[in-house]
């Protein structure tokens, strides 16, 4: 499965933006899914994640209320909007795949893709 995130920016305090990640093979339907962010000099930190149906999902406490993952089995796409946007969540933000039994550790993830930037001015 080879991912690509994309729709980060710059944006100010407050504001929204939303991020997709496309995944080509048909495999994408089998696998949960999560986005991951890391900031400079910190370790990457889990975000959200989606069960293979869409029907469960899982929010890092940070970001709960404020952040939507959601998926489209379909078009092979998962999506995370993130409003009320503040400078902590600055960071490179990436897609990830994974199977079994859906985790928010990276190590559970084994496909990655290339992050996209999010920065949030105070």
């Amino acid at each position: 499965v080879q991912l690509q995130a994309s729709g980060g920016g710059l944006v100010q305090t407050g504001d929204s933006l939303r991020l997709s990640c496309a995944a080509s093979a048909r495999a994408f339907g089998t696998n949960y899914m999560g986005w991951f962010r890391q900031a400079p000099g910190k370790e990457r930190e889990f975000v959200a994640a989606i069960s293979r149906s869409g029907a469960s999902t899982w929010y890092a406490d940070s970001v709960k209320g404020r952040f939507t993952i959601s998926r489209d089995n379909a078009k092979n796409t998962v999506d995370l909007q993130m409003n009320s946007l503040k400078p902590e969540d600055t960071g490179v933000y990436s897609c990830a795949a994974g199977s079994g039994v859906i985790s928010t550790l990276p190590i559970s993830y084994r496909n990655w893709g290339h992050g996209t930037q999010v920065t949030v001015s105070s």
